[in-house]
């Protein structure tokens, strides 16, 4: 059901993050260890997202885009990943090796990380009967929605324009209605009341739904744990949360099931998801 991996701190090369460590990311494509039943190889694809000022000058106030790269191969054939991605450089790296889910595309365009504007995002996990229940979570959305004043960000057409057809996407284009609804006391705004709402909504609809979600805007990372495992690395220099460890750094921390993590350097916060 995928792994993934977050980074920020000093400026790394892209594509070290994928292969960093004895169990990198693209070990765990073919060797992962803590996959707790949902599948056994993540060979469906891969993807990473990078984030960078739009005008090159380094400045923490300019504006931050994010580019990505992805393909539906396996990482291990992609030789971008050892003569392309390590040319780039950025402070904050999200990354994901995929195993789809059975009857789900296998595509490039369903690998994560999907992003738009600040954000990039990835989901480990699935969602049973997914067509069904999250439209039925759209629809709740989109008469919450509806009271707040903002129109069209749940509809039946904004479903559709998910980048694949896939739980994953559609769990994206949902959460990324709710980090673009603006309310008066902003909670809906707030990147860790969408993850909460979101998977709130989404148990309610699907409770076997398995949703660890990994969130980044290039300054702050954000995780959900449900079911599937993540461990994070947090230094007052550096923050990294992965599905599982990559090194034998003894400063790992596995993060219990149900939480919600935020994450940067310096910072880590561990809270009840529910």
């Amino acid at each position: 059901m995928c792994r993934h991996l977050g980074y920020l701190g000093p400026r790394v090369r892209v594509g070290d993050m994928l292969t960093l460590g004895s169990h990198s990311l693209r070990t765990q494509a073919w060797a992962p260890e803590q996959m707790r039943g949902g599948g056994t190889i993540n060979a469906d694809g891969f993807g990473v997202a990078w984030w960078r000022d739009a005008d090159g000058s380094g400045d923490p106030d300019a504006q931050i885009t994010v580019s990505r790269y992805r393909n539906a191969d396996p990482i291990w054939t992609d030789p971008a990943v050892d003569e392309v991605l390590p040319q780039l450089e950025s402070w904050g790296v999200l990354g994901s090796v995929r195993s789809a889910t059975v009857g789900m595309p296998v595509e490039r365009a369903a690998c994560a990380p999907f992003t738009r504007g600040r954000w990039a995002f990835s989901h480990n996990g699935s969602v049973p009967d997914w067509r069904r229940a999250l439209t039925a979570v759209a629809a709740e959305f989109a008469d919450t929605a509806a009271e707040l004043g903002v129109e069209g960000l749940f509809d039946a057409e904004g479903l559709l324009a998910a980048e694949s057809t896939t739980d994953a996407a559609t769990l994206w284009v949902l959460l990324r209605g709710l980090l673009a609804t603006g309310s008066p006391d902003g909670e809906w705004s707030a990147a860790p009341a969408a993850l909460r709402l979101l998977v709130s909504a989404v148990l309610a609809h699907s409770p076997e739904a398995r949703l660890n979600l990994l969130l980044g805007d290039g300054a702050q990372l954000w995780a959900t744990t449900c079911y599937h495992s993540l461990s994070a690395l947090v230094t007052e220099t550096f923050a990294i949360l992965a599905s599982e460890p990559f090194d034998n750094d003894p400063r790992w921390q596995s993060i219990p099931d149900r939480s919600l993590v935020i994450a940067a350097p310096g910072t880590l916060t561990v809270e009840n998801l529910l």
